[in-house]
């Protein structure tokens, strides 16, 4: 067995372990160097947004028992995907993949944005009052389903190496909770950083209760796809410390920090001024 197939065949192992290797490592930096005071007690907080990533799991499980890898590995084993047409170098494809998958993802971001229909999944991300490393995997269901759909239609179109997708899966897991934790880090190591990864400082700003904050900064992995299209903000205004986090018609910790409120939270009415579309 090489280690391609090693890979693919304990790609659930893998993945496991550095989920819960990395939430470990940022809950510790969080305990340590906090960058903010909560201002929500953290087990009522925890307890709502890993309980919704566990019911993620649970549905995600059931409807697509492979996900993405296995979508990889028919796409692989068919030929299909631009990868798998033309003959590219095995670690240029990887490097392609997983790329190309992160810009998808920067797309897919601005897309829930602009659309009302979807920003109404996307705001449960949003609504939470605090900032830490859960509100990293504190998405909808349907909108976790439709960010999978995407995914496999970028694998099938794309082709990408089986590796290439599990090296996105852990990045995008590790990435998000890392940059999503409420962790301090100087500033002379910040700019430095963020020159090739999203930190906490770059993407709390995305997390913002001003809409216009609230539409910049849509990376979640690589920072460079905001600076090419002009979606950069390098700072709050009002700093990190004193910046107010979430939505502004959102302020109850009853509908935004309890299992419930959060999958009822795309059914009530009103969007605020929170999607693109209603700044033009």
């Amino acid at each position: 067995m090489n280690w391609q197939e090693w890979v693919t065949d304990y790609e659930g192992a893998i993945r496991l372990g550095f989920f819960f290797g990395i939430f470990a490592l940022v809950a510790l930096w969080e305990l340590a160097r906090p960058r903010r005071a909560l201002s929500v007690p953290k087990a009522q907080r925890w307890g709502a947004n890993l309980g919704l990533v566990v019911l993620n799991t649970v549905i995600l499980r059931l409807l697509f028992p492979a996900a993405a890898v296995g979508v990889a590995f028919t796409a692989s084993q068919q030929g299909w995907g631009l990868l798998n047409i033309y003959a590219v170098p095995f670690p240029i494809a990887v490097v392609i993949g997983v790329v190309a998958m992160d810009f998808v993802i920067w797309l897919q971001h601005v897309m829930v944005h602009a659309i009302p229909l979807l920003w109404r999944l996307h705001r449960v991300h949003h609504a939470d009052l605090d900032y830490d490393l859960t509100t990293g995997a504190r998405f909808h269901p349907i909108e976790i389903l439709l960010s999978m759909l995407i995914k496999f239609g970028t694998i099938l179109l794309l082709g990408p190496p089986v590796v290439a997708v599990i090296v996105f899966e852990v990045l995008l897991n590790a990435v998000a909770m890392f940059n999503h934790g409420n962790i301090h880090i100087p500033e002379r190591i910040d700019r430095i950083l963020r020159l090739f990864v999203v930190t906490p400082d770059m993407h709390r700003v995305h997390h913002s209760v001003h809409a216009p904050l609230t539409n910049s900064n849509f990376g979640f992995n690589l920072p460079w796809w905001d600076r090419l299209f002009g979606t950069y903000v390098a700072q709050p205004p009002e700093g990190h410390k004193d910046m107010e986090i979430g939505l502004s018609d959102l302020r109850d910790p009853a509908q935004t920090d309890r299992l419930r409120g959060m999958l009822m939270m795309p059914f009530r009415s009103g969007l605020g001024e929170y999607t693109i579309n209603r700044r033009w």
